[in-house]
């Protein structure tokens, strides 16, 4: 056969991955936890959705749901914790003074302010793996229903986009999307504690809407910021801006089907169920077979 051996192919790839690797990569975070390269993620991400998809609903089907409540109560409670931290770790190690919302270069020097947002960014791609556990939980409580495709979709990707953050870039422009997450998962994981305190807290929780809502705004302010960057100046990589914006916009679009579909369609079926033996129909009132205007 013609051309080059596939064993020549093989190894021209493995060291152009390694010439990328070596020019591209921060040599500050490659002897980080999980940092030496994607394989380690990679396999853990992909152990995770064959649990949480196959091995872990099998294992549940002839079994009873664990309750798991004071696990998840410290599980809760750990990432309000975590969250608040990584919100003020992000804050005083540049968004708070020092960073520039219009362009913001990474910093690559071992200035303190510099590392210690590097040491942030790492902090945030571990709360990733942690949050892994919000499906496991599901499994092991019979929750399936509630492991749609956003959900995994989210857990998967927010894990990768967090390693590139830790590997290329710890720092700079990209990592206001880790303190606006942060600052929302404060309040998500507020509300998960609350809920599984038992029913009677249920009455408390009437702010679930809102929730979402603050969701949809946090894609809303990541899309714009760094989308309007890729048109700009700025020494930050505006195939990063990119992908940030369209992963920013994907979620944008799975959680607002999501809103719509929990909250507008079912105030909608609401107002249109029969309310004391009427029907309310496009804004007629049928009772007693007469027809009057609502």
């Amino acid at each position: 056969m013609n051309g080059v051996p596939n064993s020549d192919y093989n190894m021209s790839f493995v060291d152009s991955y390694k010439r990328f690797m070596e020019r591209n990569s921060d040599p500050r975070t490659e002897n980080w936890w999980l940092m030496s390269g994607p394989g380690p993620l990679l396999t853990l991400l992909a152990t995770y959705l064959y649990f949480c998809t196959s091995i872990g609903p099998r294992y549940m089907r002839d079994r009873k749901p664990y309750s798991l409540k004071q696990p998840i109560i410290v599980y809760n409670v750990t990432q309000i914790v975590m969250s608040i931290f990584l919100v003020y770790e992000g804050l005083v190690s540049g968004w708070w003074n020092d960073y520039n919302f219009s362009c913001q270069p990474v910093d690559y020097s071992y200035d303190p302010k510099a590392f210690r947002m590097a040491g942030a960014v790492w902090w945030y791609f571990f709360a990733k793996i942690v949050e892994l556990l919000d499906t496991v939980f599901f499994v092991l409580r019979k929750k399936n229903k509630q492991i749609s495709f956003l959900h995994l979709y989210h857990h998967t990707m927010m894990p990768i986009c967090a390693w590139i953050g830790v590997k290329f870039l710890p720092g700079g422009h990209g990592t206001l999307l880790g303190v606006i997450n942060s600052f929302i998962h404060v309040i998500m994981y507020t509300y998960y504690l609350i809920s599984g305190l038992g029913p009677q807290y249920q009455k408390y929780l009437w702010w679930k809407k809102h929730l979402t809502s603050l969701q949809l705004v946090q894609f809303v302010i990541v899309f714009y910021h760094n989308f309007s960057v890729m048109f700009c100046d700025c020494n930050y990589p505006k195939f990063i801006n990119f992908l940030l914006a369209l992963n920013a916009a994907l979620f944008l679009y799975m959680f607002g089907t999501f809103y719509y579909r929990n909250y507008v369609q079912v105030d909608t079926k609401k107002r249109d169920e029969p309310i004391n033996g009427q029907a309310k129909i496009n804004h007629v009132t049928v009772a007693n077979g007469k027809t009057k205007e609502c």
